[in-house]
């Protein structure tokens, strides 16, 4: 599992051997335990320095419950290259990344960590591997998500460097989805984004603009780590409304964790589905396709997958509404850049 919010590399207990690691040891530098969004417990200085443990995330809980405990440490990674043909055509050549901090497990609670190896930490930390990472390879990384409900056979993918689809699609395009990417140290470890408006068939909703101030509690970031997407009161009752409107005759039903779901095979036509588009600073849309914020959330069901988040706060903008797009990262220029694609190589 891949995580923009994530500041280290973790790895469940099985995957990993202790003996190998070199550990950081008691009174860890305050530079990296600052940024690594980390809860580090106290230690004495004149106690034998054990292992470094930490919790994850730092002293809390995703929204499902799910936290990590283990040691932390430092190692080596090493990667293969690509040869330029994408990111299938993976030749013999390696790169080994030093010193890069890796987290390995003795417990976990929740379903977050169950179906996986581990969490391939993207975020903004100066500890994350896309920093260790896109540091080496010219100050970006990119990423393409499949469709959520695609066959096992389909696979997303994650580069470092200049993405090759990026880089072949012209000034033009890349202008047209381009926008500033807020490293903002008050959203580390995520990376933040300038919402400018949300639009219903090109009309756009009436949001508070402080729903989408940082300076005003607000804000947005996206994160590959949370699929749902979460906004705060004001923009998810907007939203939510806008939406729901257009599927009044259409019978409700209950399912968790959504509010709005529909029997969607209930006798007569189907609604059309309104067409959305988050704006972003500098005129850059993102326009995704409509089973990103309708789901099949079940045989016939269909849910609006947008959840309420806590105002003040911040919105997420999850990994299902980021689907079948082409993400890049540009740490460097401070720049994300977008594309619609099927993420095929």
């Amino acid at each position: 599992m891949a995580r923009s919010g994530g500041p280290k590399l973790i790895v469940s207990s099985d995957h990993c051997d202790i003996e190998l690691m070199r550990y950081f040891f008691a009174n860890c530098p305050s530079t990296k335990c600052e940024l690594s969004n980390l809860h580090v417990p106290s230690t004495r200085a004149d106690v034998a320095p054990d292992p470094l443990t930490f919790t994850y995330p730092c002293g809390d809980r995703y929204k499902d419950g799910s936290a990590a405990r283990g040691v932390v440490g430092t190692d080596s990674a090493t990667i293969a290259l690509s040869s330029g043909g994408g990111s299938a055509d993976i030749s013999s050549r390696r790169a080994k990344l030093q010193g890069v901090v890796l987290g390995c497990t003795a417990s976990y609670d929740g379903d977050s960590f169950r179906s996986s190896d581990g969490v391939l930490s993207l975020g903004n930390s100066n500890i994350s591997f896309a920093s260790r990472a896109a540091s080496r390879f010219g100050g970006r990384f990119s990423y393409c998500l499949v469709d959520h409900l695609a066959p096992r056979n389909a696979t997303s993918y994650l580069t470092f460097g200049s993405s090759v689809s990026s880089s072949s699609s012209g000034s033009a395009a890349a202008a047209q989805f381009q926008t500033p990417l807020l490293l903002d140290r008050r959203m580390s470890p995520f990376y933040a984004v300038s919402v400018a408006g949300v639009h219903i068939n090109g009309e756009q909703l009436d949001i508070p603009s402080a729903v989408w101030d940082v300076d005003q509690n607000g804000g947005a970031i996206l994160d590959s780590g949370t699929s749902l997407t979460i906004l705060a009161t004001p923009a998810y009752q907007v939203l939510v409304q806008a939406l729901s409107a257009h599927f009044a005759g259409v019978p409700r039903v209950t399912m968790d964790p959504f509010e709005y779901c529909y029997n969607w095979t209930a006798g007569g036509a189907a609604p059309e589905i309104p067409r959305l588009e988050v704006e972003f600073a500098g005129s850059a849309r993102l326009a995704p396709p409509a089973k990103s914020y309708v789901i099949d959330a079940a045989p016939g069901v269909k849910c609006i997958g947008v959840q309420e988040g806590a105002w003040p706060g911040v919105s997420v903008i999850g990994n299902i509404l980021q689907q079948e797009h082409l993400w890049e990262f540009d740490l460097r220029d401070r720049l994300l850049r977008f594309k619609h694609t099927r993420c095929a190589q």
